[in-house]
């Protein structure tokens, strides 16, 4: 199938549109942005982006080059890191609606895909922090586009630009690695194989491993810590799913006005004439949903590829209603309707309290992916914005209360990687110093010149303090009602005298989870 050509207003009709929709994701993210408080994963890439390296145990370094460059030229507050996401996500949707016309759509595919992508909760979410997630939607997005020029016949020499996309997107998150994997199979199980036989696929491969083989370095040198930290997730933190409930959660997850969309686009890449050049993205969607089906992956993890499904159902419902202008209009209507009612589970516009109630009243709970998630009253990505300064200062008021003498000598010990990075992000406006932690990357950066001597202890269960302090005396509770379970009724110890020197306690403290 060739590209179908439009007359030029048309052509800039479409274009407006999709931009007209692109700067409304935008729009709404620089609006809701400073509503709740800084995301939990925001802490610790600002954290880490105090600490640049060529990795870290739980991800690569990309998104934190990113965040540290952020910093300098935007300035340290939540809402500011936020705006790159913001302006990410307007791209991504931008690129959906293109990608409906690389499927041969016109303007009204183009407005469908963009329609629909603003509607998807899970964009919605991820361009709303800092993390890696937005980036890895763009990535992914990229990646279809220069896949669907490839499988329409496209130059050859494209294999070099998708090896780039995937050696950048790998060294922002490991998935862009399950596409490349998945679009190759796709490849293979189609008449398109032919394309395979060249030198110019093995050029792009090697060019994404050259762009990659810095992080590998940096996984060998320091003993290969996300291999470690991927086992530990996938036995104890990630919620296992049956193959049925995998499913269910992307039709939840991806907003059931969706679900008919995507569902014709897949149906349309696997069996219609007009998409069968692009066959190899449909058998890619399979191949990726039975490996994560497999691997006990989370829900979220298959949300990158639903924009080419989505781009290929809007090519399919612009062919069939193309002589009822009256159907488009109920498409659109059905796309604002379930955009707008569905928009409070991805933005933070609504209080805690209305939202419960919003929640209750839709009858729609998006499934836990974590075990320790299923008892949180907010969704997680709310969730883990609520308790933070809560927190420190409670830990301030614990740490200036000590006498002169042991607060000259004490350090602050986090239980896991948010609250010691809440600390460091909020706790020099209080006197704090600089936290500790045995969770992820603060184990590799280390415990410092602290002793052990005294040890102001948030989130660290008495047990554990029992084994290395001579002395462990409860002094608060960090109580925070909207934040993740584990985040409330929080112990504060102060714990005195270690058992053992800190050199030797310090591996007992390691938690790659």
């Amino acid at each position: 199938m060739q590209l179908r050509t439009f007359d030029r207003p048309s052509a800039r009709s479409a274009t407006l549109l999709l931009f007209g929709l692109a700067l409304t994701h935008v729009v709404l993210h620089l609006l809701t942005n400073g509503n709740y408080g800084i995301f939990r994963d925001e802490l610790y890439y600002i954290a880490c982006s105090d600490h640049l390296a060529w990795g870290y145990v739980d991800h690569p370094p990309l998104s934190i080059a990113a965040l540290a460059v952020t910093r300098r030229v935007l300035g340290e507050s939540f809402y500011a890191v936020r705006i790159p996401l913001a302006l990410a996500g307007g791209f991504a949707l931008f690129l959906s609606g293109r990608l409906a016309r690389r499927f041969g759509g016109g303007p009204a595919a183009q407005w469908i895909a963009g329609l629909a992508y603003l509607a998807a909760p899970v964009p919605l979410v991820m361009f709303g922090f800092f993390s890696m997630n937005g980036f890895d939607l763009l990535f992914w997005i990229v990646c279809s586009l220069i896949a669907a020029r490839l499988l329409a016949g496209g130059d050859e020499r494209l294999w070099v630009a998708l090896g780039v996309t995937v050696g950048l997107g790998l060294l922002n998150k490991y998935s862009v690695g399950f596409f490349a994997f998945a679009f190759i199979v796709g490849v293979l199980l189609t008449p398109e194989r032919r394309r395979l036989w060249s030198f110019w696929p093995l050029i792009g491969g090697a060019v994404a491993g050259v762009i990659f083989l810095p992080h590998i370095l940096w996984e060998i040198t320091n003993g290969l810590p996300s291999l470690e930290f991927i086992r530990t997730a996938q036995a104890e933190k990630i919620m296992p799913m049956s193959p049925l409930q995998f499913v269910g959660a992307q039709v939840i997850e991806g907003n059931p006005f969706l679900a008919p969309i995507w569902v014709i686009g897949l149906g349309g890449l696997l069996l219609s004439r007009a998409l069968r050049l692009y066959r190899a993205l449909g058998w890619t969607y399979l191949v990726l949903l039975l490996l994560f089906i497999v691997q006990q992956g989370k829900p979220y993890y298959l949300a990158p590829s639903y924009p080419f499904l989505l781009a290929a159902g809007a090519v399919m419902l612009e062919q069939w209603t193309a002589a009822w202008s009256i159907a488009r209009v109920g498409l659109a209507c059905w796309l604002v309707v379930g955009s707008v009612a569905l928009l409070p589970m991805g933005l933070p516009l609504l209080s805690p309290p209305v939202f419960l109630r919003y929640a209750e009243a839709i009858g729609i709970k998006p499934p836990s992916s974590e075990r320790s998630h299923a008892t949180a009253i907010l969704p997680q990505h709310f969730s883990d914005r609520f308790g933070w300064e809560n927190m420190v200062r409670t830990v301030a008021d614990v740490y200036n209360s000590l006498p002169p003498p042991d607060r000259a000598r004490a350090a602050i010990l986090g239980g896991n990687y948010g609250e010691a990075a809440a600390i460091d992000y909020f706790g020099p406006g209080l006197g704090l110093p600089k936290a500790i932690s045995g969770h992820n990357n603060y184990w590799i950066w280390g415990y410092g010149e602290t002793t052990g001597d005294v040890l102001v202890a948030v989130g660290v269960r008495r047990e554990t303090l029992d084994q290395f302090c001579g002395s462990v005396e409860q002094v608060a509770t960090v109580i925070s009602p909207y934040a993740m379970p584990y985040e409330t009724n929080l112990p504060v110890h102060v714990c005195r005298g270690l058992k053992i020197p800190m050199a030797e306690a310090w591996p007992l403290l390691k938690r790659y989870i």
